[in-house]
């Protein structure tokens, strides 16, 4: 998320009363433990570092009769970091999902895409029809969509997330009659 706001992860890290050391060596570690020749499976890795999950649930996607974990995330309560498998273990999805009850943004224009504000699924389904894109690493997705501006103009919209959570709108632009 640094690559995309280093503001916001200097102040994440300030209230979780962390520095960039710990920061760097939380990531080295995680990244050993991913590349590891011993490599735990996605979910085993995150109970190590995570703990048990906070919630486990039966989703079902299609045919598949999936697993959904749910974890809380200190830095924001309403907020869950969630991990979907399928059957034998494979991971679908990595990511940051709304916590149960808790009331996400309200999306009604362009300007409403604010950093770290909205999920992939909460800023899908105020501006559907939106297509899901290939993101530039793992971890990241991007979302096309169309989205009024406070005019009510709609303008095509490109956002880039990680791990779920918004990080920026590189590409808008006014959709043509």
């Amino acid at each position: 998320m640094a690559d995309f706001q280093p503001d916001l992860v200097a102040e994440a890290l300030r209230e979780l009363d962390a520095g960039r050391p710990e920061m760097r060596e939380a990531n080295r570690r995680w990244q050993a433990m991913v590349r590891s020749p011993r490599a735990r499976s996605a979910v085993g890795r995150y109970r190590s570092v995570l703990g048990p999950p906070e919630q486990t649930e039966r989703r079902g996607i299609g045919d598949l009769d999936c697993q959904a974990l749910t974890w809380p995330v200190p830095l924001w309560p309403g907020l869950r970091f969630e991990v979907l498998t399928v059957p034998g273990g494979g991971v679908v999805t990595e990511w940051l999902v709304r916590a149960p009850g808790a009331a996400g943004p309200e999306l009604r224009t362009v300007r409403d895409l604010v950093p770290w504000s909205c999920t992939v699924d909460e800023a899908a389904r105020a501006f559907a029809p939106a297509r899901p894109m290939e993101g530039s690493a793992p971890g990241r997705w991007r979302l096309a969509c169309t989205a009024p501006d406070e005019a009510g103009v709609p303008h095509r919209v490109i956002a880039e997330f990680t791990w779920g959570l918004l990080q920026r709108l590189p590409e808008s632009s006014p959709v043509l009659p």
